[in-house]
């Protein structure tokens, strides 16, 4: 059984960011960064199978999201995710790799280009590029703002989640939603992440973010691995191109059968990649 412990970083504005912390302090270290909308616990199985592959890992919720503080100003820029991350990385020595889906991927994307972590040796970014495909990144801003009453019951928000991916199974027992989900003084459940974090977007979009993305890519000069979903909707093979384009080191791995959400769709395909490419560049043992 892996071992974890729940750890409280403080950033510089006050806000209290919440992780699980496991492996071996001497172990080399990856950072699991979710997507907009997602909690830590997306990264669950990938942890777990870190950890027992040897590595020292930190898995911790955004702000805005879980059990991290929403920012009291709304602020949810990639300045300011960026500079979470640093604090994380700050508790760290040695040689870090990211790995981020979505937003957790342009975060730790802008942190290395802009200077905001040093320490990092590899970076994986989960299905998401420079430049997202549009109607996903529209589809994803219809769910996340859609149901803004929330719902009566935990049947309501499956129904939602089925709706917007009609091929993941639902699954049997609804429990588990309650970790995306917050019981509020309406008496209605409603999504765990800041309503406030929508006016950024969870993505690449809008173009602001685009043009910050775009000045810091020549910076980007880490080994990089971009995970796509064969049946991706955000990245298209155009996303693609102006990666190999703008960092041409990146590596491109496809998970047939897989969507935006490549590791609870296909954990296993996902999995095999990813090790892959961090025993590659951000190995156990020194080779």
């Amino acid at each position: 059984m892996i071992d974890l412990s729940l750890r409280h970083y403080r950033n510089s504005d006050g806000l209290t960011l919440v992780g699980d912390v496991g492996g071996s302090l001497e172990a080399p270290a990856v950072v699991l960064l979710h997507g907009g909308g997602q909690t830590r616990h997306s990264w669950s199985g990938a942890m777990t199978k870190l950890i027992e592959q040897g590595y020292r890992v930190i898995n911790y919720d955004a702000r805005g999201h879980g059990d991290s503080d929403w920012s009291p100003t709304g602020d949810y820029s990639l300045p300011a995710l960026a500079s979470d991350l640093r604090v994380i990385l700050s508790t760290l020595s040695g040689p870090v790799a990211l790995v981020g889906a979505s937003m957790g991927g342009i975060t730790s994307f802008f942190a290395i280009g802009s200077g905001a972590a040093p320490s990092v040796s590899a970076l994986v970014m989960v299905d998401i590029a420079l430049r997202p495909a549009a109607a996903g990144v529209d589809k994803i801003h219809r769910f996340m703002t859609s149901h803004p009453n929330g719902f009566a019951t935990l049947e309501e928000a499956a129904a939602a989640i089925a709706a917007y991916n009609p091929d993941r199974p639902r699954p049997r027992n609804l429990s588990g939603l309650m970790k995306n989900l917050r019981l509020r003084d309406d008496g209605r459940l409603h999504w765990h992440w800041d309503p406030r974090l929508m006016a950024q977007r969870p993505t690449s979009e809008p173009p602001s973010r685009l043009r910050q993305l775009e000045e810091v890519s020549s910076a980007v000069t880490v080994p990089t691995l971009l995970v796509r979903g064969g049946n991706s909707d955000i990245v298209d093979d155009e996303s693609v191109s102006d990666m190999l384009q703008r960092v041409p080191q990146t590596e491109v791995f496809n998970v047939p059968g897989a969507g935006h959400m490549v590791a609870g769709d296909r954990n296993d395909a996902f999995n095999e990649g990813v090790f892959a490419f961090l025993a590659k560049h951000h190995p156990l043992v020194d080779r």
